[in-house]
């Protein structure tokens, strides 16, 4: 007979795996279905400095291994497999992936969201050496230097804000001539002595040997170029968040994530989305493992009455 587990977990990310970890110590059968390696985002920060209980810090790679071994300490599996498809609304819901169809009572969207790139040949290759995408993850590995902010957008003004208070000099860039934020941040930043803006310009180099040096900026009216010297480049000009399986069958917000409160319920009876896939108004580590503990819960609510 073919195996229906209480819950299937699409994504191996801290939130997947805090979820798979209480669900499994729960006494639920859980597969966790990851495509890559566990950790998602978070695998790729080489320094973690704010999740409580590292005093020194934490690689993410480290910190991922660790939750998926104490998930699967409690019986939680794993399967790295790729998702095609999902039907959420059948019973048992279905997964239809690389390694066949697998069956699930409840599921968990654990599947993340990737930061939007530049799309510049250099940035990926300088990611931890002066480019970077989460001031709250990254900025305090600037302090007292130069760093320029891409974007002009509500997670731009908030990066720049924070690292006002960590940097020397935070230089914005932006391609239009007033910020797209939301008001309340535009008298902080105008009022911030090391802030400045270079309207009307986009970023079209990365300069660099080994470490980001500066970035060279375009006007968009005049064409004309010039150099910014900087030791960094927060580029904060929104997030992707990976919900292309469920777009047709999950309610999404006009930003793409998955429209689930602190209950983390999505429209669907038994399906719950956590971590950066849904809406709220942090996405940080700690955050989705927040959601993953909450998911397991009302998932297994959800069992009792169902």
């Amino acid at each position: 007979m073919t195996k229906v587990y209480d819950m299937l977990i699409i994504g191996g990310g801290p939130g997947g795996y805090t979820a798979a970890l209480y669900a499994a110590r729960a006494g639920l059968s859980v597969l966790v279905l990851e495509k890559l390696s566990a950790g998602g985002q978070m695998a790729l920060t080489h320094q973690i400095d704010n999740y409580p209980g590292f005093e020194d810090g934490v690689d993410g790679f480290e910190l991922a291994e660790k939750m998926q071994a104490q998930a699967q300490r409690f019986g939680a599996q794993t399967e790295y497999a790729e998702v095609y498809s999902l039907d959420l609304d059948a019973r048992p819901k279905k997964a239809d992936t690389s390694e066949g169809e697998l069956y699930g009572r409840t599921v968990v969207i654990a599947t993340g969201a990737s930061p939007r790139e530049l799309g510049l040949p250099e940035e990926n290759s300088l990611i931890g050496r002066g480019v970077a995408y989460c001031a709250a993850c990254d900025g305090m590995f600037y302090k007292g230097k130069t760093v320029v902010v891409v974007g002009g957008g509500n997670s731009a003004a908030a990066d720049a804000l924070l690292l006002s208070r960590v940097a020397e000099k935070v230089i914005i860039v932006h391609r239009r001539d007033t910020l797209r934020a939301t008001k309340i941040y535009h008298q902080p930043l105008m009022n911030a002595e090391n802030v400045e803006f270079v309207w009307n310009s986009t970023v079209k180099e990365i300069l660099h040997s080994g470490k980001v040096r500066g970035v060279v900026v375009k006007d968009v009216n005049s064409g004309q170029e010039k150099q910014i010297d900087c030791d960094g480049v927060f580029i904060s000009i929104g997030r992707k968040p990976a919900t292309e399986l469920v777009k047709d069958s999950l309610q999404l917000d006009k930003g793409g994530y998955i429209v689930a409160d602190e209950s983390t319920k999505t429209n669907i009876g038994g399906v719950f989305a956590v971590g950066d896939v849904r809406t709220k108004q942090l996405r940080q580590v700690v955050t989705a493992v927040a959601d993953g503990a909450v998911a397991a819960h009302m998932a297994e609510e959800y069992l009792a009455e169902n």
